[in-house]
């Protein structure tokens, strides 16, 4: 007699939830981070106190950029004065070790065109001249915004830019004539403050059209009167009022003849443009989803078109000045709130391989898998700002008023333009679990910059506190204690600062960050119990 043996049940291996990422710079590796760490079941790196789900569930995440590298944006007008600096600015992603994981695939190219409905993007690699189709099942555009030269850097390879930031260090280096800037926007005047830091007997002059500074800006007038205040107290020569009809190149000496409104005239031998208005890159996307000037209408929740698109940083349509520490804030939303949907779908358990045990399978996970997704959702944010003048800065909320000083460049930018602070947050220098060594050593000096080196234990991500070291822009000379515009030590104690010899007023430094913090951060579901305190220090030359 015949026996059939029965053979065991076959359990199919669960495909990759895709996750295709538009950015990778401040919102985009804010999700892409806190998304695998979540789907890995571990806490999200944003919010370490909160509780582990402990389930695993299958990833890829698909990085798309047009840049080889992470570039600190905000730090542009140093990088654009410095040498040091502007190598320390831009690490290649292979050189992230927070990248360096199978689920995470890095693209170094630009997404032309995407199908919402089909979930399709083509894809344009800079090596390549063929387009290449991608599939995903979430995507989320942090793109951010096309700001032209000399704003940020053009060049999308490191080697290229580093040899493009050096023509324009050169070229401010060699002008015996000075410098004269064009814009007083919040790019304009960090240009200018920086240049006159680095190169102090340079002439560095900030040509105005408008009466204020920060004119385009819905900030106070006070504001605006303290940050021309400081910025002449380093050294920076501001004429406002008047508009630049004309430049004209002098063939005798080079230089360059500027003629302003009035008819008054002044020569320099390096100008540069800041008044260029930046636009969103969302050109791949449909024009459905975006308002009249290119960016995302999104929900509270960060989602567009339907549950499985989402978009953040500077491109989406939200409320508040643009900064860097919204970004990354948004990225972190996005990262849990595509995490619930993934919960929402995914089966209490495998599927069988048998069609009809599937169907008895099925049948049960409908049950088991009714989860609700526990969306995070955005509120409305106040104009609230922090801006860099050399070594000097100025803050503002509506709460707590104006604070300014070296105190507040400390607190908020640290010693490297806010660098350390964007690094460390993301805890770009810490592997993740299951790596890829990278494929060469880090340019980014881990004592310097406080990250915690891989496989270093930290089990939680604490609150902020202020450096309390002296160290240059440029490269520090110790360890400092972590300071975070975003959050990752423990906190500071407020009243010593407040009472400090470099603080003699009292001023309520604390009060305007934690002012800062409350626009940028809100939830309808669950707050975390650590929560940054700082993200809203304002670089408009930021891009995700």
């Amino acid at each position: 007699m015949y026996h059939q043996t029965a053979l065991p049940l076959q359990k199919s291996a669960p495909k990759p939830h895709r996750v295709l990422v538009v950015g990778g710079c401040y919102a985009g590796l804010a999700a892409a981070t806190n998304l695998l760490d979540l789907c890995e079941g571990r806490a999200p790196r944003f919010t370490p106190g909160s509780e582990a789900t402990r389930q695993q569930l299958p990833v890829k995440i698909t990085i798309i950029d047009e840049r080889n590298g992470f570039y600190h944006v905000i730090g542009s007008p140093l990088a654009l004065a410095s040498s040091e600096y502007s190598h320390k600015a831009w690490t290649r992603f292979c050189d992230v070790p927070a990248l360096q994981h199978p689920a995470i695939n890095m693209v170094h190219g630009s997404v032309t065109q995407v199908d919402l409905d089909n979930r399709t993007a083509t894809v344009a690699p800079n090596d390549s001249s063929d387009l290449v189709q991608h599939e995903y099942d979430y995507l989320i555009a942090a793109s951010g915004l096309r700001r032209v030269w000399p704003v940020v850097p053009q060049q999308v390879a490191r080697e290229n830019y580093l040899k493009e930031a050096e023509s324009h260090i050169n070229a401010v280096r060699a002008a015996k004539h000075g410098v004269v800037v064009i814009g007083g926007g919040a790019v304009g005047i960090e240009m200018a403050a920086e240049l006159k830091a680095v190169e102090p007997t340079t002439r560095v002059t900030l040509i105005h059209s408008r009466d204020r500074l920060l004119s385009s800006e819905p900030l106070p007038d006070d504001f605006k009167d303290e940050t021309l205040s400081l910025l002449r107290s380093v050294g920076v020569e501001v004429i406002t009022g008047k508009r630049v009809q004309s430049e004209a190149v002098n063939e005798t000496d080079k230089t360059t003849i500027i003629k302003l409104s009035d008819g008054s005239t002044l020569a320099a031998s390096h100008v540069i443009n800041a008044i260029s208005r930046s636009s969103p890159t969302t050109t791949y996307l449909p024009p459905s989803v975006l308002d009249g000037e290119g960016y995302v209408k999104i929900k509270p929740s960060l989602q567009f078109h339907d549950e499985h698109h989402f978009a953040a940083g500077d491109i989406a349509l939200w409320s508040g000045i643009k900064r860097c520490g919204a970004a990354m804030h948004m990225g972190s939303y996005c990262a849990h709130n595509i995490h619930q949907h993934i919960l929402s779908i995914t089966p209490s358990s495998p599927r069988p391989s048998s069609p009809i045990m599937r169907r008895v399978s099925d049948s049960f996970n409908d049950i088991a898998s009714s989860y609700t997704p526990q969306y995070k959702e955005l509120t409305e944010h106040p104009a609230v700002i922090g801006i860099a003048i050399g070594t000097t800065a100025a803050a503002y909320s509506p709460t707590e008023g104006i604070k300014s000083g070296a105190e507040v460049l400390k607190y908020m930018f640290g010693d490297d333009l806010g660098f350390s602070i964007c690094y460390n947050y993301m805890q770009l220098g810490r592997a993740p679990p299951s790596t890829v060594e990278p494929t060469s050593a880090t340019p980014i000096d881990l004592e310097t910059t406080d990250e915690v080196p891989p496989g270093t234990e930290q089990n939680e991500q604490t609150t902020p506190t202020l450096s309390t070291t002296s160290t240059s822009s440029e490269a520090g000379v110790e360890p400092q204690t972590p300071i975070d515009a975003v959050g990752n030590a423990e906190v500071t104690n407020f009243e010593a600062l407040q009472k400090s010899p470099s603080n003699p007023d009292d001023v309520d430094i604390a009060g305007i960050v934690e002012e800062i913090r409350r626009s940028s951060i809100s939830t309808s579901g669950p707050r975390p119990e650590k929560i940054f305190k700082q993200s809203a220090f304002k670089r408009s030359t930021e891009a995700v």
